[in-house]
């Protein structure tokens, strides 16, 4: 009996309670120059032709029942139905068309019958481009994991053709002992050989989440580099998520990033949370709705080693409350207050570990995602404000049968508490941002990107980056 892990188990009990818990990319491709009108097509036909033995982790679904104790287990699906998987859809409007469209497709929920992916080919942009939209469950991966899923379908040669889709199995992580086999007790007995390991390695456990709570509060309160469980000012942002959609994506070169990177002495993912802090922070100016006390992101921070890609599935990542700075007008001060606060949470993690940071920080996310799910009066105060994350993707050009891959954007998870979510991803020359919420939360999303665009070019003259 394959057992989902405590993190896996609480983000299904999280969906049947709330929204949706998949993560998603979409890739902007133009066709090679050789191609033909059907080109699309073909593609399409060949998705669906199923010739590759699938990746087992796209075999797999959760599943919990009266045989199961009432835990979540993994089943594999032997045979899988890639018309189910693998659909068709057309973007009536070019590239505004496509983001109205992905957040449609967003807003679904994965079937728990089957294994939790999606894969949609969008035609109808300008030139003849195409978009892939990739959705998978986030029990079945991470967010990096799933982007070097879909990056290992990908070549950096423009003339390779016939290569697999993302789906097939290229043996890059090796599938968990089955069994479900096995003898009657030695199945019957694997949920109490799960509980007993869990206690016999609770002490350790316990010990690290009381020390990181424990450096929690000292840090929050005499170096203020993270927060506390209600130390983030209520916004719109953390109200319910409703039933549609807002989407909308964009990317900056990343010359300017390492420009300011570098002028400043910081990350360049420290710069990107930069941005969408002073242009998440001018819009709610914008609004009437800036609170006075600074909004707080939680950060994942990814354990998972390249090695480790090869040897293991689902989810590896640590949280950080990173406070934004917002409280301060000036965009260099936000962005070494962001920098300290990475800087100490990414020893905090390492020191204490995945399981520990997530556990440490339960109450945040707790005082985030249950008020809106109560009957009361709005609080004034919350966990944390939105997610901000970054995915490393492929460092050259890359190309799927000739296609070139254009632009590669994240649409990550949003559930009610957390109706708005940005995702970065590096590719080639340039990071993309992904930016997600439930549409009446945001209505006019698209607005962020030139106010991104502002941060940036605001951050470029305070520390005086000239991008080389």
């Amino acid at each position: 009996m394959n057992l989902l892990s405590p993190l896996d188990t609480a983000m299904m009990a999280a969906e049947l309670l709330a929204s949706p818990m998949h993560v998603g990319v979409v890739l902007i491709l133009s066709p090679p120059p050789d191609a033909g009108a059907g080109y699309v097509d073909d593609v399409y036909a060949s998705a669906l032709a199923g010739t590759q033995p699938i990746d087992w982790r796209l075999r797999r679904y959760p599943h919990r029942g009266v045989e199961t104790a009432g835990m979540w287990v993994w089943r594999v699906l032997k045979d899988v139905d890639l018309s189910q998987h693998c659909q068709r859809r057309t973007s009536s409007d070019g590239t505004r068309g496509l983001w109205r469209l992905i957040g449609e497709l967003d807003a679904e929920r994965l079937d728990r019958s089957r294994p939790m992916w999606m894969s949609y080919l969008i035609d109808g942009l300008a030139d003849g481009r195409f978009a892939f939209y990739v959705k998978v469950h986030h029990t079945v991966v991470d967010g990096v994991a799933g982007l070097r899923m879909i990056a290992e379908a990908l070549s950096a040669d423009p003339e390779q053709r016939s290569m697999p889709p993302f789906y097939a199995d290229r043996g890059a992580v090796a599938p968990p002992p089955d069994t479900s086999s096995g003898p009657a007790v030695t199945t019957l007995a694997a949920p109490l050989r799960w509980f007993g390991g869990t206690v016999a390695s609770g002490a350790g456990l316990a010990e690290s989440v009381v020390t990181g709570a424990v450096a929690t509060v000292v840090d929050s309160l005499v170096s203020h580099v993270t927060a506390l469980p209600f130390g983030a000012p209520y916004t719109r942002f953390n109200s319910r998520l409703g039933t549609t959609r807002a989407v909308c994506a964009g990317s900056w070169p990343r010359n300017r990033i390492q420009a300011v990177q570098q002028a400043a002495g910081v990350s360049a993912n420290d710069v990107i949370t930069a941005m969408v802090a002073g242009g998440v922070r001018q819009w709610l100016r914008e609004y009437g709705e800036l609170p006075d006390r600074s909004l707080v992101a939680v950060c994942p921070i990814t354990v998972r080693s390249r090695g480790a890609a090869k040897q293991a599935a689902g989810n590896m990542f640590g949280l950080w409350l990173c406070p934004l700075g917002t409280d301060l007008d000036g965009p260099a001060a936000r962005l070494q207050l962001i920098h300290r606060s990475m800087a100490a949470g990414k020893r905090w993690v390492a020191d204490r570990g995945s399981a520990a940071s997530l556990l440490t920080n339960a109450g945040s996310v707790a005082a985030t995602v249950i008020p809106p799910l109560l009957p009361l009066v709005r609080p004034s105060r919350t966990g944390y404000n939105l997610p901000i994350s970054h995915v490393p993707g492929p460092p050259d050009e890359m190309y799927f049968n000739g296609a070139h891959v254009d632009e590669i954007y994240p649409v990550s998870t949003v559930y009610d508490g957390q109706a708005f979510n940005v995702t970065t991803c590096s590719y080639a020359d340039r990071v993309g941002f992904g930016f997600v919420a439930g549409a009446d939360v945001i209505p006019d999303i698209e607005k962020l990107l030139p106010l991104t665009e502002a941060c940036l070019s605001e951050l470029e003259v305070a520390v005086g980056a000239c991008p080389g």
